[in-house]
Parts: structure tokens; C-alpha cells; sequence
């Protein structure tokens, strides 16, 4: 019976104290310093060996400019548990009394505890740091590097020359960190990514492609070639790393991987000049299927995008050659589905598409190729419309591959396909599942459709423009874009001044930059951010023109402009990061 009564109690006090712990954080957080210190003392006396509950008093009572307190309680807490810590507190307690000299003292005093132990730069660095006190941070690191060999704070010492400004050091620091301790490579191309990033020191990239460049020069290592080609990737500047790429292949021609990736990172930023180069050096030098069909694959992608319609039957005929010179086989079937698409959508023969893609159906797939499979039939079902088909095969590949990305892309198409046929009240809970999908492109695809459905139902409960604006975007998806535009030209002759006129001139917008017909496409923007500049397509149509003035039409102080107010007036924008990179760019910053 005793011992239940002493867990009774011992659970009341821990209860009392946790409540106590919880009033004094929340005291603190508000800036009631008073009523904090009196919790915080509390917990002190309860906890004397608890250093946060200390620190939170000696916090409390520095607030309330009481150093004569604070000095005594540190001096006492000093004598007892003898932290060189304490010292570094000490003497900020007097450079808060603008007592610079004493400060000097105490904090002189830490450091020489670091020479007489070593072991002691943890805690006094970091007390240090956190009173932003970063040259004696550096000299404990200094100190301790000094008196053991085998301590290595290159990495904590390069990141306080960064935020000391010696730019120069810290890349010093940082590569000789890098060379010395491979494993760290990522962790530190993440730190100077941040300075090589829009918002860093200007002359920063200028000299850590210098150091890079000296480094790759004094040294016959190919590390340094790696680490100068991730430097130019960052910078976009291609055809630079794929110098770097090649004279690492010379000297070790194990692997053309590295090779592959330049080109795809150069395909996504519409550098197909630079991809074309690559790729063909890829062909040049391999005998791998695999790596020549990947080769061939990204060539005729680039190839199909920028085809026109005279194009179409060359391109199917090289289609047809690459897939007899390597084989109707799994290799090939990347090949094999991207035939099937073109053939399905730009040339309009959805029933070829389909043979293409279960004649690729019938060989012996992994399950991934099989999915790969499924999608593109799925795909071309859709634009026959046959909703329901189309719906099973996305449903089957979501059951196939759970929580992987083409599941999530399986999932969209379904939710689209439920959009086309204007069941929007299912389409609307699908888009609204998917908005906090883990893939960034699928989430702000679905957020995008949710709230077109979501909107345009508010505003009109019959969905009449909605359902005209869905045959619009079903039309697109055909690949049918003149009754496409006819479809949407006569959505804002009929529903003028409604919810749904400002999605529509986007769609015509978009449209019309797609046939290449630029000034049509600035038309339509320029009517939303004159007539719906309080609306959520507002910074897309600010984005499109300036990339349209920037890209197309070489008119960069007009693109300037508009990339500005996205700057200032669409801080939440998906586009404010890309908007500001181009703005600096044609500003003639030296550092992106």
C-alpha cells in the first residue's frame, strides 16, 4: 500500500512538473520574462544539474537587466561544476553591459581552457556560436586543431568563414575537406550551393570556379573534374561540364552514366544543342543496347518536339528503322511506347498506337515496363474516348505499383479521365487526394484542377461553363487544338465577365504559344492581368508573357518588368524563384 502511494505522489510531481515546464516555456515564448524566471528558478533549484533550465533563467533575468544576479549565479555555478561554458556566458553577461574589456577576458579565459582541454571546443564553440560570437568560434576550432592532430573541424570552420564573409577560406576549407573526406562530397556541394544560389555573394561563383580550376590543373586525380562539371550543371552552363565529363571518360572509360544524366539535366532545360552533342558522343563510344537505345530515345524525344507535321512520316520511318536495327525486345521498349504515342497523337492513328503497344505487351516485361505499358494504352484509349477502358488500366496500375510515382501518375490520369467525362464531383475528391501527393509536379497539377472545379461549381452550381470548358481541355488532350480554340473562343463569347474567363484566356494563351503564335498568346495574358488582376491566374499570365517577351520575341526590358511584379507583388507564386533568377540574369547579375 506504501508503494502505491509513493507512485501516486512520484506521478502528481512529475505531472506538476511537466505543467510547470509547459507555463514557463509559454511565458518565455511571449516575452514574460518576470512570471519565466520564477518557473525557470523553479525548475532550477528542482533540477540544479539541468543546464537548459539554467540557461532559461540566466535568459530570463538578463532580459530584466539583472547582470548583477545573473554574474553571481554563473560565478557560483562556475565554482561548483567547473564548465569552461560558463565562462563564455560569463562574459557575454558583461558585453551585454557594453563592458567589452571584461567580456574579453572571460571569453580569452575559454579558449585557454580548450588548451589545457581539448575536449572542452564542443560545448565552447558551440556557446560560441549560439551568442553569434563567430571569431571565437573559429579560434576554438583553431585551438583545438592545433593542440590534436587528429581533430578535423574543417567543416564547422568553413561554414563560420562563410558567415564571417571570407568567401575565399571557406572554399579553401571546404575543398580540402572534400578531398580529405570524400564521404562529406553532397553535404558540402549543399553548402555551396546555397552561396552559388541567386541570393549569395556576387563574386562567389567566379572564385570558386577559379579554386576548381586550379585544383584541376595542379592535380591528375579526376575528382576535381567531377566537382568542376557539378559546378558548371549548377550554373546551367552544359556544355562546359560536358568538357569535364569527356576528359573524365578518357582517363576512365569504365561507365558513360554520368554522360547520360548531363544530357537529361540538358533536355530539361531546353539546351538541346548541348543534349544532341552529348548523345551522339554517347553513341560514338558505346556498344551497350541499352545505353544506344537510351541515346536514341532522349535524340528522337528532342526530334519530336520540335517536328512539324511534313516531319511526321520520316520520324515514324526512323522509328521503325532503329526498332529493326535493335529489336522488337524489353530493350527497346522505351522506343517502342514513344512510337506508339507519336503514331497514337501526332500523326492520329489511335489504332496503330494500340498495336504498337500490345505487340510491346506480349514480351516478357518487368512489372514496371508492363505498367509503362498499360499508361500509354490507357493514354491513347482516353482519346478515343473510351473512359471506361482507359479507367481500368490506370486502376490496374495503381493496384500493380502502390505509392510509386507512375501509381500517383496513374491516379492523376484517372482523375482527369473522370474530368472529360464531366463527372466532376468524383474528379473534384480524386484532385483533392492528390494535392499532398510526395511528387511536386502531381500535387500542383491536381491543386490546379481542384480548384478550377471547385471555383467554377461555387460559382455556378449547374456547371454549364465548366462542362464547355472540360470539352475545351478534352479537345487539347486530342491533340485536336483548332476546334480547341474555336471551343474556348466561344466559352468567352458566352460566359463573358464569368468565374471561368480567366482559365479560359490562360488555355488560349498557352495555346496559341504552342502553335507559335506569340502575339495572340500575349493578347490573351494581357487581358487577365488587365481584367483579373485580383485572380489566382494572375502571376501565370505575368510569367508566360515575360517568358514570351525573355525566350521568343528578345524584348528583354519588357520581360524584365513583368518578371518584377511577380517579385514584389507574388511572393507565394510557384513561379517567384524562376522569376527572379531570369530577372537577375537580364539585370546582368554575375551570380544566378
Amino acid at each position: 500500500m506504501n508503494k502505491l502511494f509513493l507512485y501516486i505522489a512520484l506521478l502528481f510531481s512529475l505531472i506538476a512538473f511537466s505543467q510547470n515546464e509547459q507555463l514557463a516555456q509559454y511565458y518565455y515564448e511571449k516575452g514574460d520574462f518576470d512570471k519565466a524566471l520564477v518557473s525557470y528558478q523553479e525548475l532550477s533549484d528542482g533540477m540544479p544539474t539541468n543546464p537548459f533550465y539554467f540557461q532559461r533563467k540566466i535568459d530570463c533575468l538578463q532580459q530584466l537587466k539583472q547582470f548583477d544576479t545573473v554574474e553571481k549565479s554563473i560565478l557560483e555555478r562556475i565554482a561548483k561544476y567547473k564548465q569552461a561554458t560558463l565562462l563564455v556566458e560569463l562574459g557575454y553577461n558583461f558585453q551585454l553591459q557594453k563592458n567589452e574589456a571584461k567580456a574579453k577576458k572571460y571569453y580569452d579565459e575559454a579558449i585557454e581552457r580548450i588548451r589545457k582541454s581539448p575536449n572542452e571546443v564542443y560545448g565552447v564553440s558551440n556557446s560560441f556560436e549560439k551568442k553569434v560570437l563567430l571569431e571565437y568560434a573559429l579560434k576554438s576550432y583553431q585551438v583545438a586543431s592545433e593542440m590534436v592532430a587528429t581533430f578535423n573541424f574543417n567543416y564547422q570552420m568553413a561554414l563560420l568563414y562563410g558567415q564571417l564573409g571570407d568567401t575565399d577560406k571557406m572554399i579553401t576549407t571546404f575543398l580540402d575537406e572534400t578531398v580529405a573526406n570524400p564521404q562529406n562530397s553532397m553535404l558540402i556541394q549543399s553548402q555551396l550551393a546555397r552561396y552559388m544560389s541567386i541570393d549569395g555573394d556576387s563574386k562567389f561563383n567566379e572564385s570558386l570556379r577559379k579554386a576548381l580550376i586550379l585544383r584541376v590543373q595542379k592535380s591528375q586525380d579526376v575528382f576535381w573534374n567531377h566537382y568542376l562539371s557539378w559546378f558548371y550543371m549548377q550554373q546551367k552552363e552544359f556544355g562546359k561540364a560536358f568538357i569535364q565529363e569527356k576528359a573524365i571518360y578518357k582517363r576512365n572509360p569504365e561507365s558513360l552514366s554520368n554522360i547520360i544524366s548531363l544530357s537529361q539535366m540538358a533536355i530539361e532545360e531546353d539546351d538541346y544543342e548541348v543534349a544532341k552533342e552529348v548523345l551522339n558522343y554517347v553513341l560514338e563510344n558505346t556498344t551497350d543496347v541499352e545505353l544506344i537505345v537510351q541515346a536514341n530515345t532522349y535524340l528522337m524525344k528532342m526530334k519530336i518536339e520540335k517536328a512539324q507535321e511534313k516531319d511526321f512520316v520520316a520520324i515514324n520511318s526512323q522509328f521503325d528503322g532503329l526498332l529493326k536495327q535493335y529489336g522488337v525486345t524489353p530493350i527497346t521498349v522505351s522506343l517502342q511506347l514513344m512510337q506508339a504515342q507519336f503514331v497514337a497523337f501526332k500523326m492520329k492513328n489511335p489504332v496503330e498506337g494500340k498495336a504498337i503497344v500490345k505487340r510491346a505487351m506480349e514480351l516478357q516485361l518487368n512489372p514496371y515496363d508492363q505498367a509503362q505499358c498499360k499508361m500509354e494504352l490507357a493514354d491513347i484509349l482516353l482519346s478515343e474516348e473510351k473512359f471506361n477502358q482507359a479507367l481500368l488500366y490506370y486502376s490496374q496500375i495503381e493496384e500493380d505499383l502502390k505509392n510509386d510515382v507512375l501509381s500517383h501518375e496513374a491516379s492523376l490520369k484517372a482523375a482527369k479521365t473522370s474530368y472529360f467525362k464531366t463527372d466532376f464531383e468524383w474528379a473534384l475528391k480524386q484532385f483533392k487526394e492528390l494535392k499532398s501527393a510526395s511528387t511536386q509536379l502531381i500535387a500542383n497539377d491536381a491543386l490546379e484542377y481542384f480548384l478550377l472545379i471547385n471555383d467554377n461549381t461555387v460559382a455556378d452550381s449547374t456547371q454549364t461553363a465548366l462542362k464547355q470548358f472540360a470539352k475545351g481541355d478534352y479537345l487539347l488532350y486530342q491533340n485536336r487544338n483548332q476546334e480547341a480554340i474555336t471551343q474556348f473562343q466561344s466559352i468567352l463569347k458566352n460566359f463573358k465577365g464569368q468565374e471561368i474567363e480567366g482559365v479560359t484566356l490562360l488555355r488560349l494563351g498557352r495555346l496559341y504559344e504552342k502553335l507559335g503564335d506569340y502575339t495572340l498568346a500575349l493578347t490573351q495574358y494581357q487581358d487577365i492581368i488587365d481584367h483579373h488582376s485580383d485572380g489566382i491566374y494572375i502571376d501565370e499570365a505575368l510569367y508566360y508573357s515575360a517568358d514570351l517577351y525573355n525566350k521568343q520575341l528578345q524584348q528583354p526590358d519588357k520581360a524584365k518588368v513583368l518578371y518584377e511584379k511577380i517579385i514584389f507583388s507574388h511572393q507565394d507564386s510557384i513561379y517567384f524563384v524562376d522569376a527572379r533568377r531570369k530577372f537577375r540574369e537580364l539585370r546582368g547579375d554575375t551570380n544566378l
